[in-house]
């Protein structure tokens, strides 16, 4: 059983800054991808942030330039530094971990709670 944990969100201003961390834990064999989505009320969930086991890293057009995705492999966790928020930026972010949780498994998708991010203008 894998559990992720997001925490940082919260409130900002336009053109503040927030980092949100997301912790996975539990049997963990191995970690392919972690990454990053939002949730805006009543629309489709959207990928913006992905990193590799390589570190090879995705972004969306939408956060391109403003987001950083990074990761601490020991710890489990990866990070979303979020510069130059805008309103458009609100939304439930969550974290997605693809991990196996043992050799014999395949990959699998695991999913925190979702943590809001709230930026005024």
């Amino acid at each position: 059983q894998v559990q992720v944990v997001e925490s940082g969100g919260g409130m900002a201003q336009t053109g503040g800054s927030l980092t949100l961390s997301c912790a996975a834990s539990g049997t963990i064999f191995s970690i392919n991808t972690m990454g990053w989505h939002r949730q805006v009320t009543g629309q489709q969930r959207e990928l913006i942030a992905v990193i590799s086991s390589g570190s090879d890293t995705y972004y969306a057009d939408s956060v391109k330039g403003r987001f950083t995705i990074s990761k601490d492999s020991d710890k489990k966790t990866v990070y979303l530094q979020m510069n130059g928020l805008k309103p458009e930026d609100t939304a439930v972010y969550y974290c997605a971990i693809e991990a196996a949780s043992r050799r014999d498994l395949l990959l699998d998708d695991y999913w925190g709670q979702g943590i809001q991010v709230t930026v005024s203008s």
